[in-house]
């Protein structure tokens, strides 16, 4: 324990009491997200339940020099949690209220604990609701942070979309809104873009103003499945380029409907698998989904199987919000890993291959989904995390794939954030100078680097 480190648990002892844990297993729980990247601990965890509460944390924090994690729902996966230098993690999942919410506006208020399952519980008889869905029930806090989308992204776009204003505590315990409820702006720097997807390394989100939109009318979803990936991206491809306003466009490949159906107690079709949600009017809604299937089966389509209950749809979608769960299962004590590239739609269909063929000699269980309506697909390996011979070719294999996706004008991280897992990969898509005014940023905001270290830059 360093020297400044005992005097600040005394002060934040004093301010929190039982809010405030050393304990081994708490600590350990707050220092990991969901994937493979090994836990690395705070020194103590703090519960926070206002904006007043985190700026005398952070100012504390500041003045002894030690670093700050910000903590939502737990879910990530690039290692954004990890304490690597130690310090105070801000568990933020108490700061669970939703301040406002305007049915005039199309707008609420929420505090960056409130996950997004809860705050469409709680607009539900407002016939509102909040669109992005990145699978997990998220922390509105962390999807900000790191600048998240998911299932209806290809509709309603990602975070960054979305989110309208923020309140932030930055480095110094200093309290700022980064904007109005103005739906445009063209008042000085972008403040609210420039903490969309910062990972906490610029300040920590404590809430936040984001965009609605109305419940559908109607809703209807369709699974399609086809003789291989590759004809199902390219329906894909096609319908996106006739532009069908899909709320949802998803591909699971044959391995992932095997193991959903194991794990969820499914009968799926063994196949390649899209995925589609419409949303709309009844008449617009069936439009959409009759256009839908004529593109499918000019690529050999075997079925288009539809359903409008809401008991159906839930079904037909159980498979894709399983994934990630279906393949780690299929190992005892394996762990997750997954890529999470995106590159321009037209691209889409050679990078998938490409990453079909590098499965091949894959060690590890490994399946193929994405979101494949605005080019962005995953890999999930289920990993052995005490064979490193398994991570190393994990580790080849997810390289070679981020390396054909920047070579195409695509990305390393379409969703899932950077963190400490994708790093080292902002070298290869960025240039020098790019890197050099993102730490300058960087400096300029948090000169002690005490907020969230080793995060996104290389």
């Amino acid at each position: 324990m360093t020297t400044a480190l005992q005097p600040l648990l005394s002060t934040l002892e004093n301010a929190f009491g039982g809010r405030l844990s050393t304990s081994q297993a708490v600590r350990d729980q707050h220092g990991r997200g969901e994937a493979h990247h090994a836990t690395a601990a705070p020194d103590a965890v703090v519960m926070v339940r206002s904006t007043e509460e985190v700026a005398f944390v952070v100012r504390h924090c500041a003045e002894a020099g030690v670093p700050v994690i910000p903590y939502g729902a737990g879910t990530s996966l690039e290692g954004h949690l990890a304490a690597v230098r130690g310090g105070i993690s801000v568990d933020l999942s108490q700061m669970d209220r939703v301040l406002r919410a305007s049915a005039e506006d199309m707008d609420c208020t929420v505090q960056a604990g409130v996950t997004r399952e809860a705050l469409n519980a709680h607009l539900r008889d407002q016939g509102l609701f909040f669109p992005i869905d990145p699978g997990a029930n998220a922390s509105l806090g962390g999807m900000v942070s790191t600048r998240a989308s998911g299932t209806n992204a290809v509709r309603y776009g990602t975070m960054r979309e979305v989110t309208l204003s923020l309140t932030v505590v930055l480095p110094d315990g200093e309290v700022i809104r980064t904007a109005s409820r103005a739906r445009k702006s063209s008042a000085g720097y972008d403040l609210t873009r420039l903490f969309v997807g910062a990972e906490g390394t610029l300040g920590i989100v404590t809430e936040i103003t984001l965009r609605l939109f109305g419940i559908p009318q109607a809703i209807s979803a369709a699974l399609c499945s086809f003789p291989d990936v590759e004809s199902a991206v390219a329906a894909a491809t096609m319908v996106t380029q006739f532009g069908i306003p899909v709320a949802r466009m998803e591909l699971m490949d044959r391995g992932l409907i095997e193991a959903v159906n194991q794990h969820a107690g499914l009968s799926l079709p063994v196949a390649d698998t899209l995925a589609f949600e419409f949303h709309g009017t009844d008449a617009g809604v069936a439009e959409q989904a009759a256009v839908v299937a004529e593109i499918v089966n000019d690529f050999g389509a075997l079925g288009f199987e539809a359903a409008t209950d809401p008991e159906e749809r839930s079904r037909l979608w159980k498979a894709r919000h399983n994934a990630w769960y279906a393949v780690v299962g299929q190992r005892k004590g394996a762990v997750g890993w997954t890529s999470d590239v995106c590159v321009p739609v037209s691209e889409l269909t050679g990078c998938i291959r490409h990453a079909r063929d590098l499965l091949t000699d894959c060690p590890v269980p490994a399946v193929i989904l994405g979101h494949v309506g605005d080019g962005n697909f995953h890999v999930v390996f289920a990993i052995d995390p005490d064979r490193p011979e398994e991570m190393a070719a994990v580790k080849r294999i997810n390289a070679e794939m981020v390396a054909r996706a920047i070579a195409v004008d695509g990305t390393c991280t379409g969703e899932h954030g950077v963190g400490m897992g994708k790093a080292p990969y902002l070298q290869q898509e960025y240039a020098p100078a790019a890197l050099r005014l993102m730490a300058a940023l960087k400096q300029a905001v948090d000169p002690r680097d005490i907020m969230n270290p080793g995060k996104i830059l290389p």
